[in-house]
């Protein structure tokens, strides 16, 4: 057993200010010598990593990448056009992924794909081949599905998705529960409308 690489959250409960968050994910970077993901997601965290400590961690050897969900794509921009060579920029928004690949970003790191993963590949593929007309047309295509996944929160909407494919049951850990009827009833009918 071993870890490829690490995905590394903001931290969640203790708040820091920017200069704890820079040397909280130092501190990790020089523990491992594998390649790290930040995650920057202020929605469940309630702390952001700004731009000025993004800029600094990118220079740190094997942080790698940052999986982006603030939705804040002006930070996004300049973080694209001010990373060193090797410093990847990753949606971490379903929802956002085309227009950051079209601002010059890297990819997607998807909760979608978990249930759809050829299409979300396509849909990715279309963006990074710039071809705008149908990477849109794949995201308008499944953003009422997207916005169902999330309706009861996530995984739940996610989860439901899976177990209507029979590929696991739809039980999740406490606190969190299975999708109600209706929701699943949902997914079902914008995933067959979609031809997933």
């Amino acid at each position: 057993m071993g870890c490829d690489g690490l995905l590394v959250v903001t931290p969640y409960y203790n708040k820091t200010t920017q200069k704890g968050l820079f040397l909280h994910f130092k501190a990790i970077a020089e523990s491992v010598d594998i390649p790290i993901i930040l995650y920057n997601v202020p929605g469940r965290t309630k702390l952001s990593i700004a731009l000025d400590t993004l800029e600094k961690l990118a220079k740190i050897d094997n942080i790698v990448a940052i999986k982006e969900a603030s939705g804040d794509m002006e930070q996004v921009d300049e973080l694209i056009a001010g990373r060193p060579d090797g410093f990847h920029v990753l949606s971490g928004d379903d929802a956002l992924a085309v227009p950051l690949i079209e601002k010059g970003g890297d990819g997607l790191i998807s909760v979608v794909a978990n249930a759809y993963p050829a299409y979300m590949a396509e849909m990715v593929g279309a963006a990074m081949a710039q071809d705008a007309k149908r990477s849109h047309r794949l995201w308008s295509d499944i953003a009422e599905l997207e916005k169902s996944l999330f309706a009861e929160g996530n995984p739940t909407g996610i989860k439901a998705a899976l177990s209507i494919k029979g590929l696991i049951a739809n039980n999740l850990r406490l606190p969190l529960v299975a999708s109600s009827p209706e929701l699943s009833d949902r997914i079902r009918l914008l995933a067959s409308e979609a031809g997933l």
